[in-house]
C-alpha cells in the first residue's frame, strides 16, 4: 500500500477536534462497492452532519477531485480532516492547498480513532449495502443518502438532528 511521508499523526490535531468543542473537524473514509465505484465520506465529528461523494475510482485524482468538492460545498469553516491510511488519500497535500484544510491521519488499523466515521458508514450501508455495486448510484443519490442522515434525529444530541446542531453550532 505504500507508506505516506510527512503526514500529521492524529495526536496533533488541535483539542477542539479531539473533544468534539467544536464545529469543522471532520472524519473521513471511503465505503466500497463489488466494483471500483464507492463512495467518499465527510462527517462532523461534533454534529454528525455528513457529506458524500460518488468516486467512480477510488484512486487519488478522484479521491481529490471529489473532497475538494465537497469542502468547497461546505460553505462553512471546516478547520481539520482526520483519514485512514488508504492509498486514496495520499494526495492530501493538494486537497491542503486547494481548501486551507489540514489533514490528520489515524494510527494504521485503528479504526476507532475515527468512530465517528466509522458509525456514519454503517448507516449509509442502510441505503448501499456491502457486496453491491455502486455503479448505478449518482451524484443526486448520494445527497438524498446525506440528507436522509442529517435530517435523523441521534440520541447523543438530545434527539435533534444532524443538520440543526450543525446549523446552530456554526452560526456561533
Amino acid at each position: 500500500r505504500g507508506r505516506l511521508a510527512g503526514k500529521r499523526p492524529i495526536s496533533e490535531r488541535p483539542p477542539g477536534a479531539q473533544n468534539r468543542s467544536r464545529v469543522g473537524h471532520l472524519e473521513g473514509d471511503t465505503v466500497l462497492g463489488t466494483d471500483r465505484h464507492c463512495l467518499l465520506t465527510l462527517v462532523d465529528r461534533k454534529t454528525g452532519f455528513t457529506w458524500i461523494g460518488k468516486l467512480n475510482a477510488r484512486t487519488v485524482e478522484a479521491t481529490n477531485r471529489v473532497a475538494i468538492k465537497l469542502l468547497n460545498a461546505t460553505n462553512r469553516t471546516t478547520r481539520t480532516v482526520t483519514l485512514d491510511n488508504g492509498t486514496e488519500f495520499h494526495g492530501y497535500k493538494a486537497i491542503e492547498a486547494a481548501t486551507g484544510v489540514s489533514f490528520f491521519f489515524a494510527a494504521p488499523h485503528h479504526s476507532w480513532e475515527r468512530g465517528t466515521n466509522e458509525n456514519t458508514n454503517g448507516l449509509i450501508r442502510q441505503y448501499a449495502p456491502k457486496r453491491t455495486s455502486l455503479a448505478s448510484l449518482t451524484q443526486a443519490d448520494c445527497h438524498r443518502i446525506a440528507d436522509k442522515l442529517n435530517d435523523r434525529p441521534r440520541r447523543r444530541l438530545g434527539f435533534r438532528t444532524p443538520r440543526e446542531c450543525y446549523e446552530i453550532n456554526s452560526a456561533t
